[in-house]
């Protein structure tokens, strides 16, 4: 037998093709298609979420909108097309969004020559909504007069379209879905403070419902949110060591005020502007998920945000079985749905389809169910259920009383929530290099030149910075990295900056991203 095909013979046997280790790009893909979360639609750049995943992102979004509420915010509807003559009153805005923005200038269609072609011409053009600041600001600048007015802390939950020449499904697409923020505040220190609160929203919904490791830190200023004066973030590592931005809320000071004219009497009688926030987050959570959880059987998925929690598959081999078995996997659903994971029943799902038991379970394994119960003939009769976490397939499945389910469900949904957030941790912590502290130690690192055991190039190195970003442009840009944040926690301040040997002023992290 050839070298090869030993190799072939003996590697491990996975529900997804490519692993991981073979072709993530390509696994990403294949794990959302053996999930049967999304698809690319017949409009390019634009996908088509389907139940599962679009299950995902109505968890993701009762979660986030809980906190809003408890933070003290409403949500509101706002238009889908803005007046380009609002946009162009905040020019780094504009100038920041406009190769993104797509444009209506036509209001209609008419039969010309066999075919459908634009008329009736827009006196001004419309711009589909890429973000809201300018038409939200102009209705601030209507409902706001007094400082009694103030604080307005609006939410929105809606889609918007940026123009994307690269699209990967749920991390860049020319339509996404989203929820945007935007606050309005009589001081700079309550616009401030407002950021900081919804920043760490973002932070505790990644890691209480994610189960996903964050770092919290300020963007620089070559990566602020156009037309900010601050943008804070939160970073997550993927498995392949990539960054990706989990979320984001932004200091806008006073200049959305200004163009938009939204000004207040205050208690002194003058009249000022106010000082405005936005925040952000996105289906691209959904892509966080994936690349931070899924294995090589498809996606493993945090309880909190999995549509079924729990997936109860009959095992009838016989006609005269079926009404048995039926009768107490109901019960069994009945008893879990009593149970409670952080404030929800629990949610059930008996698989009724007409397919064999394995196929099943193998469709379940790739959608990431966190609990999957087999139950037949037998474990009716002994009053259990084989119960397998989806986290640990390989285990044996687990004979347990059905008594001792309804007990021990809420710590086997924590204990799930906790291995992944503990592995996504662990992998964030080993391929977290801090000690690199000359620009060819970076450049070894970045081109996978150093140590191998150190995940060359797959990881984030946290070093010194100058804070000259003009001055390191060109060594990031060819290397393909990015300055992904200055971390809130600058405990560990090196004398010098990595890059250029200056003195140092901060912290940065550094990595490859999505």
């Amino acid at each position: 037998m050839t070298a090869a095909a030993q190799k072939t013979q003996t590697k491990p046997k996975t529900a997804i093709t490519p692993t991981r280790g073979e072709n993530y790009p390509e696994w990403y893909q294949q794990v959302i298609k053996g999930a049967d979360m999304a698809e690319m639609s017949g409009v390019r750049g634009c996908m088509v979420i389907k139940p599962w995943g679009f299950g995902m992102w109505e968890q993701i979004t009762h979660d986030l909108d809980r906190r809003f509420k408890e933070t003290g915010h409403e949500n509101a509807y706002f238009p889908l097309f803005i007046p380009l003559s609002l946009l162009e009153k905040e020019a780094s805005h504009v100038e920041g969004f406009a190769k993104e923005m797509a444009v209506v200038t036509h209001h209609r269609l008419i039969q010309k020559d066999g075919k459908l072609v634009p008329d009736g011409q827009l006196d001004e053009p419309l711009i589909v909504r890429p973000t809201s600041e300018t038409i939200i600001g102009e209705a601030f600048a209507r409902w706001i007069k007094s400082y009694r007015d103030l604080p307005v802390l609006i939410n929105q939950w809606c889609n918007v379209v940026r123009w994307e020449m690269r699209t990967r499904i749920f991390l860049r697409t020319s339509e996404f879905l989203w929820q945007e923020g935007h606050t309005a505040h009589a001081s700079e220190a309550e616009a401030r403070a407002e950021t900081e609160t919804m920043l760490e929203v973002y932070a505790k919904h990644a890691e209480e419902a994610l189960a996903l490791p964050v770092i919290r830190g300020e963007k620089t200023a070559g990566e602020r949110f156009p037309g900010a004066v601050k943008t804070l973030c939160i970073e997550a590592m993927m498995q392949d060591g990539k960054a990706l931005q989990a979320g984001t809320s932004h200091y806008l000071g006073q200049n959305f005020a200004k163009a938009a004219n939204i000004s207040f009497q205050n208690k002194a009688g003058e009249i000022e502007l106010a000082y405005t926030t936005s925040w952000g987050a996105s289906t691209r959570l959904i892509g966080a998920v994936i690349m931070s959880h899924a294995d090589d059987d498809g996606l493993r998925l945090p309880p909190a945000i999995a549509p079924s929690q729990i997936v109860i598959i009959p095992i009838i081999r016989e006609e005269a079985e079926k009404a048995k078995v039926m009768a107490y996997c109901e019960q069994v659903a009945k008893d879990c749905r009593a149970q409670h994971y952080i404030g929800q029943s629990v949610r059930v799902r008996i698989d009724t389809r007409d397919q064999q038991g394995s196929e099943k379970r193998w469709s379940w394994i790739k959608k990431g169910a966190p609990i999957i119960l087999e139950i037949g003939p037998r474990d009716v009769e002994s009053a259990s259920v084989a119960l397998t976490r989806r986290i640990d397939i390989a285990a044996k499945k687990e004979i347990m009383p059905v008594v001792d389910l309804a007990a021990n469900l809420t710590g086997i949904l924590k204990g799930i929530h906790q291995k992944l957030y503990d592995e996504a941790l662990e992998l964030r912590t080993s391929r977290t290099r801090a000690d690199i502290k000359t620009l060819d130690e970076f450049k070894a690192y970045f081109s996978g030149s150093g140590d191998e055991s150190f995940n060359n190039g797959q990881g984030f190195v946290r070093a010194g910075f100058c804070g000259d970003e003009s001055a390191v442009a060109e060594v990031l840009k060819s290397l393909s990295v990015t300055i992904r944040c200055l971390p809130f926690d600058q405990s560990d301040k090196p004398a010098s900056c990595v890059l250029t040997g200056k003195p140092a002023t901060c912290v940065a992290i550094f990595a490859r991203s999505y």
